[in-house]
């Protein structure tokens, strides 16, 4: 498998190099693994900080800047990162109101997180969580104790990052980030599995004309596999699963995201589907992304991410960001 990088045991550290020259809005500490905003700590804003395993990009390096992140944690290629990571961007990061940490259910990510904010606490610095596990595929995997958080991480990290710039106190961020999170579900579907730089094959077995539905974001296997069908069939299988788990009506933010192979186009044809299958529930679009947002390398296929929104939301969704990966309103 061909693949862009200098050697499989340096990419990560090669990417934040490349992400430091191309933004200088950022702060990219390479040999910690830590990218901070260049412009932080501000005093007496809550800094909201989160992470994961490299891989998925833009997220969460990608989504630090105004309106956001004030820093994120990449670990190696679908591994979580250290402790040691979290607790240095906390410190970093601390303006003194506090430190929220964004955590996708995932088991390393969450125990690594803990650790990060009992170390953080030690040291008199407040800090919260909130645990984002919004895929409707799988109850439990071999990454999980309970639901995957995928999708609606981008969602929580937009929506509390808006929170935060107006100076709002942690316990209130906190809680409008577990809001985001009961609001939204997301299901994916693989056409093609991911090649990680490291094995140089692929993470699953995929017939050529095979999809596999309800797939996670680490190039796990998902709930089941069908014979490939028009996209319409493969939105109405997503959406009836997520609208199975959290009926979908009134105003909704719709996020189709590409998993890292697959064209815009198709994506749009997606989107296409996404929004004739809400206007038939009497669900309204008000909000839409589609692009990659949260991918698995070079995996092909989609995911829904679909949040009930209320007016406090959508206005915070509408607030100025301006990152690598997401931009408007500055």
């Amino acid at each position: 498998m061909k693949k862009l990088i200098n050697d499989a045991e340096s990419v990560v550290a090669d990417a934040l190099a490349g992400m430091a020259a191309a933004h200088p809005s950022l702060r990219v500490d390479v040999r910690n693994r830590i990218v901070l905003r260049a412009s932080g700590p501000r005093p007496g804003k809550v800094a909201v900080v989160s992470g994961g395993g490299s891989g998925h990009e833009p997220l969460h390096a990608g989504y630090v800047g105004y309106g956001m992140l004030d820093a994120a944690c990449p670990g190696e290629i679908f591994t979580s990162p250290v402790p040691d990571q979290m607790l240095e961007a906390g410190q970093r990061m601390h303006g003194g109101a506090g430190v929220l940490f964004v955590v996708k259910n995932y088991t390393g990510d969450v125990l690594n997180f803990e650790m990060a904010a009992e170390a953080l606490a030690e040291e008199g610095i407040e800090v919260a969580s909130v645990l984002v596990n919004d895929d409707v595929a799988v109850q439990d995997s071999v990454y999980t104790a309970g639901r995957r958080g995928t999708g609606a991480t981008v969602l929580v990290e937009k929506i509390t990052g808006a929170l935060a710039e107006t100076g709002a106190p942690l316990a209130e961020i906190a809680l409008t980030g577990e809001e985001v999170n009961a609001r939204s579900r997301s299901f994916g579907i693989a056409l093609t599995p991911c090649v990680t730089p490291a094995a140089g094959e692929p993470t699953f077995e995929l017939g050529p004309n095979e999809v596999e539905l309800g797939i996670g974001i680490h190039g796990e296997p998902g709930r089941t596999r069908t014979a490939l069908e028009p996209a319409r069939e493969l939105v109405r299988i997503a959406m009836d699963a997520i609208n199975d788990d959290l009926p979908l009506s009134g105003d909704v933010l719709v996020m189709v995201n590409g998993m890292g192979g697959t064209p815009l186009i198709e994506l749009y044809v997606v989107f296409a589907e996404v929004a004739a299958y809400l206007r038939r529930k009497g669900a309204n679009v008000t909000r839409r992304l589609v692009g990659n947002y949260i991918t698995s390398l070079d995996m092909q296929g989609f995911s829904v991410t679909v949040c009930r929104l209320d007016e406090r939301l959508t206005l915070l969704w509408d607030a100025p960001v301006e990152t690598p990966a997401l931009r408007w309103g500055r």
